[in-house]
């Protein structure tokens, strides 16, 4: 399994996200916890020269399943489902997204799944600009279903 730093270098290098501007700016070691940047510039601004909505999106994308798949270990299938967004204002400056896993998720997911079934948990992250504004919504549902031993 991968862990939180050598995460947070790939995630600095991946094709998308460093043709979008975005980077992983702070990474739990244990991977609960990843704090995501980007500053739209004259390549990644959309038509009215602010940030584009793919980008905000991207930002917590793959995030929530790999903290899970971090935290829980390989006994679980762990999958991205569906996501939703609402964009609130234009974003301009630095943007920041905290994605977070905590403890009580956990709790919930382990429980959940313990005996075989499946679980669709719904995650929520905030994208803010430099005054703390937030400029858009973001939910995330994954997946997880313990593995056969």
């Amino acid at each position: 399994m991968f862990n939180a730093t050598n995460l947070r270098r790939f995630m600095w290098l991946w094709p998308p996200y460093l043709g979008a501007g975005v980077k992983v700016a702070e990474a739990a070691e244990d991977g609960s916890r990843f704090v995501i940047e980007h500053r739209p510039n004259v390549l990644t601004r959309n038509a009215v020269k602010t940030a584009f909505g793919g980008t905000l999106m991207s930002m917590i994308d793959p995030f929530f399943m790999l903290s899970s798949m971090m935290q829980l270990g390989g006994g679980y299938y762990v999958w991205d489902t569906a996501a939703e967004v609402q964009f609130l204002k234009p974003g301009h400056g630095r943007i920041r997204v905290v994605v977070e896993v905590t403890e009580e998720d956990l709790k919930v997911i382990r429980e959940k799944t313990a005996d075989g079934s499946k679980y669709l948990h719904w995650f929520e992250a905030e994208a803010v600009d430099e005054s703390g504004t937030v400029i858009a919504r973001h939910r995330r549902q994954v997946y997880y279903r313990l593995k056969k031993r």
